[in-house]
């Protein structure tokens, strides 16, 4: 059985990984897709997150650094359960 994904994760070092479906929502159980690999998991999303946005795969402590693409793509100005939405909100750019 074939199945879409609802977030994709693009490295297995990543922390965070991206919302690829409309209208997700609070309690969905999302298949996730590990891109480097092909692989697969389940994770249940805690807050209704919109397309394009982040979900945090674990939890993470403000100050800590969310992971993307196996970089560091900015710092995170709260803690995140597994599973929240991460996005302005609560992650900050290093850049400034």
């Amino acid at each position: 059985m074939v199945s879409t994904p609802h977030l994709l994760v693009h490295s297995r070092e990543d922390n965070v990984g991206v919302v690829v479906v409309e209208g997700l929502t609070a309690g969905t159980d999302m298949l996730c897709v590990v891109t480097e690999d092909d692989s697969d998991f389940r994770l249940t999303a805690t807050q209704d997150v919109p397309i394009g946005h982040k979900v945090a795969l674990k939890d993470l402590s403000e100050g800590g650094a969310a992971i993307k693409y196996g970089e560091d793509i900015g710092r995170l100005t709260s803690d995140v359960a597994k599973g929240a939405h991460v996005h302005v909100h609560n992650l900050k750019t290093k850049r400034w």
